[in-house]
């Protein structure tokens, strides 16, 4: 092992502060879940037309990176010419997808692996939808480029003993096709790549977190390696793009396990242990913001004393780069990464290094380039002189990228050997008799598109019950009538058909209607993680702000405004129905607690007046209420959303709910309420936010309404006033 002296901080004086480093363990496992059929792996059956159409846009991709459109199209193979793993049948080719579909092919399964999660109860379901997911499509490049490469070939033997130039052209093509495997299979799996890490960012990540929260990060961190199509890790192209292209033979003095052994010495030395536990090292390796700690990734701030310690550090990893040797090669991988686009695959990426390096392979270089008439030496003597002038500072600042890059490579290759355990342990079920057994024994995990979901059971399991009531509705109609207007279109147009509108989106029902209310009904069926409570909430909140936005209109117009007060009701069963002829009219005790959590009483009304809160709901006790009878409380809400403990209770089951940081003003300077924020899925890529308070009831004087002392007893409202979001979003946005 290379031996480097203990860096000093100061004059001769030891660091007395050595740099805390991170550790990461990448891990990967399917806690929980079933073995199949084979008692060693976990069987997945994926979505029929999933397959059938993803393998028409792999096939279709390989084509246009292969440059052979036109050459070769798309299109039906026979079953018998191809050897897919696990009885996987070829793609029919007799859909024309466009391109443009692969996005929302993809989204649709790993949406629906989502929710398939949630109805579990368990991520690890998600976990095993993702990794089938990613091996069929890993199985599927190379089998698609196989079975182009047959009706190539096939396509070739119709060309015997023709001379002309098509003929010639064809087989050169063929040819160079064969040649270029790697390259093109490495764009096509690219392009894959990016598109499943879009929809990562747009839904997947989102919706994860509003259903499950953040712990599992760290794990589908896993999906999003730039490594995570290719076989070891060592492909030069994607190297030196996203991290460094490193050595690859046992004489190149950048070769990854003599980096690896560099750094190792190097950390040693500052910890001045000759001997460091191999558990330790690897979890260090694994975290490319210890380069920050290390040597402020080639920048440091000398101006600080954390900084002088990073300048001494960087300067002994420089000279340590230096002395063995490796430093020009490490300066030649970063500068021959713009010459790839122009020069390769014409010319090896190594022997583009190795030419910036040595004198004799740089004359090999110019003479390919010369050979090939295409090709301009401009960029190449570029390259040449700024590998020349990267000396002093700015070496020193290659040096400190490069353990950057090189630890950031190493955490993404132990990610890429994590993640192909799990590949290895998804058994892809293609054959139909394989996947009635592990059916037949519940150990068949299946992932379908939403059109291919069964339909749920048409059991009610719960429900959720949302009463909108009209504040004052008889002096607003009195009001309408006195000025000679019709006070049902005027309900009809600002407040019914608005909110009619609504109901398909959150999947809502109308259950009573009449002048002064609405009460709408959310059901949740067995089988069906329909999020009936979180959608109530988002629906809730989409009722208040349409009413204040026709408001808006309303007081230019001169006329009188809505206000309404909601209540949201859940109960853990299913509804009662009785028929009045063919109507169906339903019994639940929510409807009865809706209409309680809507109102509100005229003298708090008139008190709160008064009072600059941000909050539409309160309650209160008088002195002469038992603090056990609910029923007496006196209640405020006015342009607010109420929700019962139960249903709080069930966000909680079906949403990640998190506290919100303090700094949201309560109304009085005594009370002691709490905000919870969660984040709603409505859609693939539609979220809302919703902030929910648990507020505390206080005992006041019934007619000074003086606060007396806070009780025991809370309420919970769902935010609806537009500033109590703001502040959320300043307060978290804020710099920590």
């Amino acid at each position: 092992m290379v031996r480097i002296p203990i860096i000093r901080l100061g004059r001769g004086r030891p660091d007395q502060r050595p740099p805390k480093l991170a550790s990461y363990r990448p891990e990967f496992s399917f806690r929980g879940l079933q073995v199949g059929v084979d008692n060693l792996r976990h069987d997945v059956h994926l979505s029929r037309k999933f397959v059938e159409q993803m393998r028409l846009h792999v096939s279709r991709l390989i084509i246009r990176h292969a440059d052979l459109e036109g050459i070769l199209d798309a299109q039906t193979v026979d079953a018998a010419k191809q050897n897919l793993p696990g009885g996987l049948r070829p793609a029919t080719m007799s859909s024309r997808a466009a391109a443009s579909d692969l996005k929302p092919l993809l989204s649709d399964l790993l949406v629906g692996s989502v929710n398939r999660a949630k109805v579990s109860g368990s991520i690890a379901v998600d976990l095993l939808g993702r990794t089938a997911i990613l091996k069929f499509l890993k199985l599927e490049l190379n089998s698609q480029f196989l079975l182009l490469l047959e009706r190539g070939r096939t396509k070739l033997k119709s060309y015997e003993g023709m001379r002309s130039d098509r003929a010639v052209e064809f087989r050169e093509r063929i040819s160079q096709f064969q040649v270029n495997k790697k390259i093109i299979l490495r764009k096509t799996s690219q392009d894959l790549f990016r598109t499943v890490r879009e929809i990562e960012k747009e839904t997947l990540a989102r919706m994860r977190r509003s259903l499950f929260g953040a712990d599992q990060e760290h794990t589908y961190a896993l999906f999003l390696n730039p490594l995570v199509f290719s076989e070891d890790g060592r492909d030069p192209y994607l190297n030196a793009e996203h991290y460094v292209m490193l050595g690859n033979f046992d004489r190149d003095p950048d070769r990854f396990m003599r980096i690896r052994e560099l750094f190792i010495s190097f950390v040693s030395s500052l910890t001045g242990q000759r001997a460091i536990e191999e558990s330790a090292m690897e979890g260090w390796l694994n975290v490319p913001e210890n380069a920050q700690e290390l040597v402020a990734a080639g920048q440091p701030d000398d101006a600080t004393e954390a900084g002088q310690g990073q300048r001494l550090r960087l300067t002994a990893w420089l000279n340590l780069l230096e002395r063995e040797n490796v430093m020009d090669w490490v300066a030649a991988s970063y500068e021959i990464f713009p010459l790839l686009s122009e020069y390769s695959p014409r010319i090896n990426p190594q022997q583009l290094k190795n030419g910036l390096i040595s004198r004799e392979e740089r004359e090999r270089v110019e003479k390919l380039i010369a050979e090939h008439g295409r090709l301009s030496p401009e960029s190449w003597y570029s390259a040449m002189a700024r590998f020349s002038a990267c000396k002093g500072s700015e070496r020193a600042k290659v040096a400190g990228r490069f353990m950057r890059d090189f630890l950031r490579y190493h955490r993404d290759l132990r990610r890429l050997e994590a993640l192909s355990s799990g590949l290895d342990a998804v058994n892809l079920i293609g054959s139909d008799r394989i996947q009635e057994l592990s059916a037949m024994n519940g150990t068949l995990y299946e992932f379908l598109l939403a059109e291919e979901q069964k339909p749920a059971s048409d059991k009610i399991s719960r429900h959720v019950i949302i009463k909108a009531d009209v504040r004052d509705s008889t002096k607003l109609t009195r009001m309408l009538l006195e000025r000679g207007m019709n006070p049902a279109s005027y309900f009809s147009l600002n407040f019914y058909d608005p909110v009619n509108k609504l109901l398909a989106k959150y999947e809502a029902t109308k259950v009573f209607a009449e002048g002064d209310a609405l009460i709408l009904a959310l059901l949740e069926y067995d089988g069906k993680a329909s999020l009936p409570v979180s959608r109530a909430c988002v629906l809730a909140r989409e009722i208040i702000e349409i009413v204040r936005g026709y408001n808006h209109l309303l007081q230019r117009a001169g006329l009188p405004s809505l206000e309404l007060g909601i209540g949201i009701s859940f109960q853990d069963s299913p509804p009662m129905y009785l028929m009045d002829g063919d109507r169906q009219i339903m019994i639940s005790d929510a409807l009865n607690e809706s209409d309680r959590l809507s109102s509100c009483n005229k003298r708090v009304r008139k008190m709160l007046n008064a009072v600059d809160t941000p909050f539409n709901v309160h309650a209160f006790q008088t002195a002469e209420v038992q603090e056990s009878d609910e029923d007496l409380i006196v209640k405020y809400n006015l342009n607010g959303i109420k929700m019962s403990e139960a249903a709080f209770a069930r966000l909680q089951q079906e949403m990640s709910i998190e506290a919100c940081p303090p700094g949201v003003t309560n109304s009085w300077d005594s009370e002691t309420s709490q905000l919870y924020y969660a984040v709603v899925p409505i859609g693939n890529d539609i979220f809302r936010k919703i902030l929910v308070r648990v507020g505390t009831i206080p005992r006041i004087d019934p007619v000074s309404f003086a606060l007396q002392r806070w009780t025991d007893q809370r309420y919970f409202e769902v935010c609806s006033n537009p500033e109590v979001y703001a502040s959320f979003e300043a307060k978290t946005a804020a710099p920590k």
